[in-house]
């Protein structure tokens, strides 16, 4: 998977080219870096065309996990019944946010097989076969990812952690997050990415 930012993007921050050592470690700290955004976020940033995932249908609403989404393009229902196929149907809409709706206000759908309806058993689950995610990396994400690359990779030492600095008799020596040889995550980073993190959902379930 790419990196979020590349050394073209430090060198722009920078004001200047990187030197041959900065270079040298530039590849590894973006991919780390990325690495961090990517798991703190639960997302990978790029823009993924016709993921298909199985989904439960709640108030006749389907809510779609992977955001920002792009296009739908196909609904089927799952009949999960032998000798029953999945159906796709025509009977929904799509509210350009995240979230389908299915049937005539949830409450019917009018292509499906007439087993289902003999014994009232409408699907409520669904192959969604749908587009989403960043079709170019998000600034602020490419900000963080930069930051956290050059405050190791400009770092006076490569003591994790530390930073020191001699001027004639006088020095001085203090501890700095993602200094030395590893990149992290400020509390600042993460109130920046704070707004890409994943939402979790909760299914009310009926017996």
């Amino acid at each position: 998977m790419p990196s979020l930012a590349s050394s073209g993007d430090l060198a722009d921050r920078l004001g200047r080219d990187l030197t041959a050592e900065e270079e040298a470690r530039a590849d590894t700290l973006l991919a780390d870096a990325s690495a961090l955004v990517r798991s703190y976020t639960g997302r990978s940033f790029e823009h993924v065309v016709d993921d298909e995932q199985v989904l439960r249908v709640v108030g006749g609403r389907i809510k779609l996990p992977r955001t920002p989404v792009t296009a739908v393009t196909r609904v089927q229902a799952v009949s999960g019944r032998d000798g029953v196929p999945d159906i796709t149907i025509v009977d929904w809409a799509w509210d350009k946010r995240d979230t389908i709706r299915i049937g005539d206000d949830g409450t019917c759908v009018i292509n499906l097989p007439e087993e289902w309806r003999d014994d009232d058993g409408f699907p409520d689950t669904y192959r969604v076969t749908y587009s989403h995610g960043y079709e170019t990396v998000p600034a602020d994400v490419v900000a963080v990812v930069c930051g956290m690359v050059l405050r190791t990779l400009t770092a006076p030492t490569m003591a994790g952690g530390v930073v020191s600095e001699s001027i004639g008799s006088y020095s001085y020596r203090l501890e700095a997050p993602g200094t030395g040889l590893s990149v992290m995550l400020s509390p600042e980073d993460r109130r920046v990415l704070d707004r890409y993190r994943r939402t979790a959902y909760t299914v009310k379930v009926t017996r």
